[in-house]
């Protein structure tokens, strides 16, 4: 199978339900102190495949929380139960979420392809070979490791600044490059409460 596209491969009847779970789990972490426990054996088979995802939480469009992983290891649905949680009460910029903002709260879920290894000779190679807009991007090396989802473009549309970012959420110096350094590209479909 090759890259997931941002075209709408999960039905609209399930991007409401991730969506209202997402929500419900933010809620449960109010009210319990947890994600929500999910049983993947209550949902359509296409939300209970091993994926790996992002839950992305905005106030009044100014970001207010960001959790997710990059390997695929839960059924969907769990993945996106956890991960709100995570994004409205674990995310360390931030505060956890208050009772009273949870209403306010725009959701965005991104589900992440799995990552592909990108063989690249030099950091003008991989700049050259990168998407931009497509693409999400994860680089690791020297124990360090980070990504970007592909809706980071909006904010940083040149590949070199895209990648100077990444390099310094890695940890890693603006101008670091390193034969060593791994980079891997996926794609997401990205499910909003506006087009669900």
């Amino acid at each position: 199978m090759g890259l997931m596209s941002s075209n709408n491969t999960i039905s609209r009847a399930n991007r409401r339900i991730l969506l209202r779970l997402a929500r419900q789990s933010i809620q449960h972490g109010l009210e319990r102190g947890g994600p929500l426990p999910v049983d993947p054996s209550g949902f359509p088979p296409e939300l209970t495949v091993i994926r790996a995802t992002f839950v992305t939480l905005e106030k009044e469009g100014a970001l207010r929380g960001c959790i997710g992983s990059l390997t695929a290891v839960r059924p969907l649905v769990e993945d996106i139960a956890h991960n709100a949680y995570s994004a409205a009460f674990k995310d360390p910029r931030f505060p956890p979420v208050e009772p009273q903002e949870v209403d306010t709260l725009e959701i965005h879920l991104s589900i992440l392809s799995p990552p592909e290894p990108m063989q690249v000779a030099s950091e003008e190679d991989l700049i050259a070979r990168l998407r931009a807009g497509t693409d999400g991007l994860i680089i690791e090396d020297d124990g360090r490791r980070a990504t970007f989802l592909p809706s980071v473009w909006r904010s940083l549309p040149e590949p070199k600044l895209f990648l100077r970012h990444l390099k310094q959420k890695a940890g890693l110096a603006p101008d670091y490059w390193s034969e060593r350094l791994k980079a891997y590209r996926y794609t997401t479909e990205i499910i909003e409460e506006a087009d669900a």
